[in-house]
């Protein structure tokens, strides 16, 4: 793929990062609804399998609206399965935390924990967008945001007050996933761009207030907060994790078997 096609440079100034910051979004939404839906058929049991498998369908339908919306903004052509499945890892613009593999279910608990506590305050945020597409979007995945954030909460206090092995575990998701955590604070030029016209959030300002939040539950379910000596990031520059390759071979497998296959 040229450079063109990966960064919009086809795109004439506000719509280039418009797009930009509606394809991040949907790569977000899409690749953590891909992992969550790894789970169908293998959750601990029945309710929660088909609990995980809601979660993922709003991710999904998340990123289709806002890959619908990148479409018309793409000065190429392309629509939404197209940016969806066709393209590269390096053309990715998904947070790191989003694409880990699943580990077992304390992992995925502790990863939706701490996603869920930035994406329910940042989406309330962006449905004040002054672009009408994207506050629309962000008032709808709010409200599903809302139930996802309940349900990971609860299941932190669930883990961490059960057994022993079950409290280890989630300690240790914790521990292992809290360096990623600061690259949902990280503002990329075309962020700051539409920062200064009310169309996208202060994510950098979101830190303090999600620190708190999450140190709250964690004291609630008397874990130890990480110490975070290490952090990580680059999604947002295409710049992906080695299980990110191995994670579209399969997402993107049908439609590139069948090319114009639709959602």
């Amino acid at each position: 793929m040229t450079g063109r096609r990966a960064h919009g440079r086809g795109h004439p100034g506000r719509a280039a990062a418009l797009f930009e910051f509606a394809l991040a979004l949907g790569d977000d939404a899409l690749v953590l609804g891909q992992r969550l839906s790894e789970w169908c058929g293998n959750a601990p049991f029945l309710e929660e399998d088909l609990a995980l498998a809601n979660v993922a369908l709003d991710c999904i339908g998340r990123a289709n609206l806002f890959y619908r919306y990148a479409a018309e903004l793409d000065g190429e052509g392309r629509n939404a399965d197209q940016l969806a499945f066709l393209r590269g890892s390096r053309e990715y613009r998904n947070l790191l935390i989003c694409e880990l593999p699943i580990g077992d279910f304390a992992f995925t608990m502790a990863r939706q924990a701490m996603v869920d506590t930035f994406n329910l305050p940042y989406l309330k945020r962006l449905a004040r967008s002054t672009d009408p597409r994207i506050a629309a979007i962000a008032a709808k995945a709010a409200k599903e945001s809302r139930y996802h954030l309940q349900r990971s909460r609860e299941w932190v206090l669930r883990l961490a007050g059960g057994t022993g092995e079950s409290r280890a575990k989630i300690q240790s998701a914790f521990d292992a996933l809290w360096g990623y955590c600061p690259e949902m604070f990280e503002m990329t030029s075309g962020e700051t761009a539409l920062l200064k016209s009310g169309v996208s959030v202060d994510r950098a300002a979101m830190k303090a207030d999600w620190e708190r939040a999450m140190k709250a539950v964690l004291a609630e379910a008397a874990l130890e907060a990480p110490e975070g000596k290490w952090t990580i990031s680059g999604g947002r520059n295409g710049l992906h994790t080695e299980h990110h390759g191995y994670l579209l071979a399969e997402m993107q497998s049908v439609q590139r078997a069948w090319p114009g296959l639709e959602w």
